[in-house]
């Protein structure tokens, strides 16, 4: 990766940081305050990855649905700071939570426009299952559901063997 990128908790303070990437990257379909909050407030995983200054760089969120699955909320990173492996540290980063808590199933929505996320996510074993229709509004736009599903370790609750 080109850019110093250092992954942190996203804590409440970081709201206001991440509104204008949000803003920027999503107009009138953007986050508002309040649901980051909600997601925060209900403990969700959060990361921010910042550069060497402390400047945001982009952001990304999940959440779990117990028992074995979970969904990556968002992950947003800087026009200016895009290509350069934030994205794709943030994405790792998920995964990894994702392992941790056990997750077989790791989903998400992404813009059935949004070519570039759709590449990365399949570089990273996603597949497509399914399509919201107009699930992005007030554009319209639809969402293409992707699953990546884990390998068994052998060693979990559900496991046979």
């Amino acid at each position: 990766m080109s850019t110093t990128v250092r992954l942190e908790p996203f804590r409440w303070w970081h709201v206001n940081e991440v509104l204008p990437i949000e803003a920027d990257l999503f107009g009138a379909e953007q986050w508002s305050p309040a649901m980051f909050w909600n997601e925060l407030a209900n403990g969700h995983y959060y990361r921010v990855a910042v550069d060497a200054d402390g400047t945001i760089l982009g952001y990304a969120g999940l959440a779990g649905a117990p028992p074995d699955e979970v969904w990556v909320q968002n992950i947003a990173v800087r026009r200016d700071a895009q290509r350069r492996g934030v994205g794709r540290a943030l994405l790792e980063d998920l995964l990894a939570e994702a392992a941790r808590r056990g997750a077989r199933n790791t989903l998400l929505e992404v813009a059935a426009d949004n070519v570039a996320a759709q590449r990365l996510y399949a570089m990273y074993g996603f597949e497509p299952i399914g399509v919201r229709r107009g699930y992005y509004q007030p554009s319209n736009t639809d969402a293409l559901v992707m699953q990546r599903v884990a390998e068994p370790t052998g060693n979990g609750p559900h496991d046979n063997g």
